[in-house]
């Protein structure tokens, strides 16, 4: 029992801070569950979640795909419902899928996305939609002017951000069984991102501290790169 202690203590030092492609190794040593579970960084940041000029919020594609596509919903005007369709929306309608919307109150997609000119017809679904995540906003990029633009980067993978109550930012970058090449690529796009969002506000250190887990693993920290 006593050489099992130390071998585990030996492949992970919890005091330790990693650089990201030997933290990938040990999470994926680490992670136990029989599922193909999600990897997971967590972010603490140096700033004042309180103060409205050094919020986070932003957009980032990930070069490699975090999970299972996602369905898309684009509201749109009759003479654009091709050019959706075509970028890879799966539902697409202006008027008539907004009723089904308002009188089902079912969704069936994970994404909406509309044009500047639909934004209004929303209204009576925006309570629907709202509460889910889902109401198209300039925030998230779901307002299209160039529906083929928009729609293609969502296929791809497209992710919003943002921090949370804390300063902290947590983000899903792909699963298990990503090989560790794609799974740091992932990590390098996001935390690129993630750098490019920081507010002129922001002073002292930004990114005070990074973790990545999988799904139900050990968190592992990862080294700050200057």
């Amino acid at each position: 029992m006593t050489k099992k202690k130390e071998k585990v203590k030996l492949e992970f030092d919890k005091t330790k801070t990693y650089p990201i492609e030997e933290a990938i190794k040990l999470m994926k040593k680490t992670s136990k569950v029989k599922f193909d579970a999600s990897v997971e960084i967590h972010f603490r940041l140096g700033i004042d979640p309180k103060k409205n000029d050094q919020q986070i919020r932003s957009t980032v594609v990930l070069p490699h795909s975090s999970g299972k596509k996602k369905i898309i919903a684009a509201f749109v005007l009759p003479d654009q419902e091709k050019e959706a369709k075509d970028a890879g929306a799966e539902i697409v309608g202006g008027e008539e899928l907004i009723k089904k919307i308002k009188d089902t109150k079912k969704i069936d997609f994970e994404i909406a996305v509309a044009t500047p000119k639909m934004m209004k017809l929303l209204a009576p679904i925006a309570k629907i939609l709202g509460p889910r995540g889902l109401m198209p906003s300039p925030k998230n990029e779901t307002i299209a002017t160039d529906l083929k633009k928009t729609i293609s980067e969502l296929r791809k993978g497209k992710i919003a951000f943002k921090n949370d109550d804390t300063g902290n930012i947590h983000q899903v970058i792909g699963k298990i069984s990503n090989n560790e090449k794609d799974l740091a690529e992932n990590y390098q796009t996001f935390l690129d991102a993630l750098n490019k969002a920081k507010s002129p506000a922001t002073k002292g250190d930004y990114i005070k501290n990074i973790t990545i887990c999988s799904s139900m693993g050990p968190g592992i920290k990862v080294e700050i790169q200057k």
